[in-house]
């Protein structure tokens, strides 16, 4: 029997419609395997996409959380400044009116010096004329063996020697 024509066409043709199917089949599977490994990839880096977002996120709370602490600490710096000039400002003062006192010290010693110079010159005088009297009445001298005459000291003027303005100063670092 001689195969029919037909039926051997017929039978190629449905051998290379089911040859294509196959080839499509393994095309589909081949697409939904790449298709499956770029969803595994896409869930993967929207993954990464929120980690770095929650990541993003706390570091702006952590840059503005910085930021506020310079702030804080760069007006702490100024009102240091303000506090140290202030400082710097009353020692000055301070060693001014410390000086002008020592000068009204100094003043009043020599003030004292010279009316002691004074009283001494006069109470020297006072005892040449009732001496002179004395003589002159020929009358005993009242102070003879009781009356010692004081040596005449210079008082030692203490020197207070003037602070330079540099020295004693607070120093801050």
């Amino acid at each position: 029997m001689a195969p029919s024509a037909p039926r051997t066409r017929a039978a190629a043709a449905l051998h290379m419609k089911q040859i294509v199917l196959d080839s499509q089949d393994r095309t589909i599977r081949r697409l939904r395997a790449q298709l499956a490994t770029q969803r595994r990839g896409l869930a993967s880096t929207k993954k990464e996409l929120k980690e770095t977002q929650v990541a993003l996120e706390a570091s702006y709370k952590v840059i503005a959380g910085l930021t506020e602490i310079g702030l804080s600490m760069s007006k702490k710096i100024e009102r240091m400044k303000v506090k140290k000039q202030l400082v710097r400002e009353n020692h000055v003062e301070c060693h001014q009116k410390f000086q002008a006192r020592i000068h009204e010290a100094e003043d009043s010693m020599q003030a004292q010096h010279l009316l002691i110079e004074a009283l001494v010159d006069e109470k020297d005088s006072l005892l040449q004329t009732i001496h002179g009297l004395q003589e002159a009445n020929n009358a005993p001298a009242p102070f003879d063996g009781d009356w010692e005459e004081e040596q005449e000291e210079e008082p030692e003027e203490e020197e207070i020697e003037d602070i330079p303005l540099g020295e004693g100063e607070i120093d801050d670092e």
